[in-house]
């Protein structure tokens, strides 16, 4: 098979794309943290997530979080084509920052949330959920 100038021209363009994809959707994810938290740190624990370790149905996955203290919480899928999932406020009239809704996920992948809380400081707390048959077109 003999390839002309233009189709290996493409090839090499769509290969080049097909290996900067997985480090734009670490990027899109870095991006969401960073415009959420304002650069600022994060630490581990504070927050509860609460996922099945593996979904059959990427469509419908239930989601569970929880952070005593929080003003805001924001809940993102690394590997979906949008990684921002879900953002929850709460007042000061809520009786309990937790929340649950149910994410759709193109396959599995990190579920990632972060709290922040009410003295300015940033919580996260990560689990793998193992999909089956992926919801978003997969």
């Amino acid at each position: 098979m003999n390839f002309s100038r233009r189709e290996t021209l493409a090839l090499g363009l769509g290969a080049a794309a097909l290996a900067a994809m997985p480090f734009s959707a670490t990027a899109a994810v870095d991006d969401a943290v960073a415009a959420f938290t304002g650069g600022a740190a994060v630490t581990d624990g504070g927050v509860e997530l609460t996922t099945p370790e593996i979904a059959e149905n990427g469509n419908t996955v239930p989601v569970q979080v929880s952070a005593p203290g929080a003003v805001s919480i924001l809940v993102l899928a690394s590997g979906n084509p949008t990684p921002g999932v879900a953002t929850f406020n709460f007042g000061p009239a809520s009786g309990s920052q937790t929340a649950s809704t149910r994410i759709r996920l193109a396959g599995t992948q990190d579920v990632v949330a972060i709290a922040k809380m009410a003295d300015g400081s940033f919580k996260r707390a990560a689990n793998t959920v193992k999909v089956t048959i992926g919801g978003c077109g997969g």
